[in-house]
């Protein structure tokens, strides 16, 4: 007992108090993420009957929107810190899927998911440059494996709410949904105050200015940032059109669906802590390459599950699939936020950040588009090329890790 006592306490990630409040918030709000985050495919495809392919490319407007308002975003986080520009990022999400219940033609989603966009845009580099001025550099890895932790176990928790009250059969099941995820981030802007705002710019106030073109000359983290693009169209986007495929090939209920995405969600939150703990001193890009062959299996998994059952036994092969998917999850998470922060310099932190979320971004335009044009014409074609499109990101992250500082290598212990 005294043995488990003792590795129970090393996987505290031992972070400051304001790390903490800040997960708290983001908590809060995944939980509503989660309530409606799975059922959005299914809500515009079959609540509004859209067609997969205009399902695909209204999910890829999120992306869209933040590859054009991101560079901007960099700037404003630069200039007025992460704690205010997160405030506004959070109140255009919050009017961007509240008014998910009012669509009924494409460009009602697309002006719905375009504003979500652009807040989406400003949520990630403001809270990453919030979490990386908070937290001392050699915990780093620490504060944003706690964020994984938090905001999926939001989402599990949420997911499964979700999954009691979607029905396609009462279009205003949905509506619940997209409000409740509404409310979530109003909640978030509450909960900032509380949060102080890193003194960022004055550690570069003698640096010089910087810009973007500083920001793009850094090949190494162009590199890791193009890789992420593929990790994230190849991965995530795909995970995102799980429900849809589960529903329409398998026949698996919104229930059944709110299940597995709890699971997945479960597994991040059991595992991240004590994955984040194993990987300390050892080599980042390895990580990043265990994640991509997870990511391959787990995909795979869903073309036996897809190809040979339905109901119920697919839903329990969906979610072996969900395991996989997650466990590779833990192995990115205290690895690429973290890598980033230690690339980036104080005063152009928010640049940085921004440029590796618009990495996130282009992954969810590209990944949605392509995935939603390939489930319309061969549903059991899309799992093997994203398995394929996995493994070649990790043969490409193994050949990167040649070009990062050495200092940087390994994930701190």
């Amino acid at each position: 007992m005294s043995a488990l006592g003792a590795y129970l306490r090393s996987l505290d990630p031992r972070l400051p108090r304001s790390v903490w409040i800040l997960n708290g918030g983001g908590l809060a709000n995944a939980v509503g993420n989660g309530i409606a985050y799975p059922f959005v495919a299914i809500y515009l495809h079959e609540v509004r009957d859209f067609s997969l392919p205009t399902t695909g490319l209204v999910l890829a407007v999120i992306g869209g929107a933040g590859l054009l308002a991101g560079p901007l975003i960099g700037i404003v986080v630069d200039r007025i810190g992460g704690r205010a520009t997160l405030a506004g990022a959070l109140v255009l999400m919050a009017a961007g899927f509240g008014s998910f219940p009012l669509i009924r033609e494409p460009w009602h989603a697309v002006l719905a998911t375009t504003v979500a966009g652009v807040g989406n845009a400003g949520f990630w580099p403001s809270q990453s440059a919030l979490l990386a001025g908070l937290a001392p550099q050699a915990r780093r890895h620490g504060a944003f494996a706690l964020q994984r932790v938090t905001r999926n176990l939001g989402i599990g928790l949420g997911g499964l709410v979700g999954g009691l009250i979607a029905t396609t059969a009462d279009p205003t099941s949905f509506t619940i949904l997209f409000l409740v995820d509404a409310a979530s981030f109003l909640v978030f802007v509450v909960v900032l105050p509380l949060v102080p705002e890193p003194e960022v710019s004055r550690e570069g106030a003698a640096a010089g200015p910087g810009g973007y073109v500083e920001v793009l000359r850094h090949r190494v983290f162009v590199g890791i940032v193009a890789l992420n693009v593929v990790f994230v169209a190849a991965g995530y986007a795909q995970f995102e059109l799980l429900p849809l495929f589960a529903k329409t090939e398998a026949g698996v209920s919104e229930l059944g669906i709110g299940v597995i995405f709890f699971i997945n969600t479960a597994v991040i939150v059991l595992a991240q802590l004590p994955l984040a703990k194993l990987l300390e001193g050892r080599r980042r890009m390895k990580a990043l390459g265990a994640m991509t062959v997870l990511w391959a299996g787990a995909w795979l998994v869903v073309l036996a599950g897809g190809a040979w059952l339905d109901t119920l036994a697919a839903a329990t092969v969906f979610a072996l699939a969900a395991i996989l998917f997650g466990l590779g999850e833990c192995f990115q998470g205290p690895v690429q936020g973290a890598l980033v922060a230690d690339l980036a310099p104080p005063h152009l932190r928010g640049r940085y950040m921004a440029v590796s979320t618009n990495s996130w971004d282009l992954g969810f335009l590209l990944g949605p588009a392509l995935g939603g044009f390939v489930l319309g014409a061969e549903p059991l074609a899309l799992w093997p090329l994203a398995a394929a499109a996995c493994l070649a990101a990790g043969g490409l992250a193994l050949t990167l890790e040649r070009s990062l500082p050495r200092e940087l290598r390994l994930t701190p212990a």
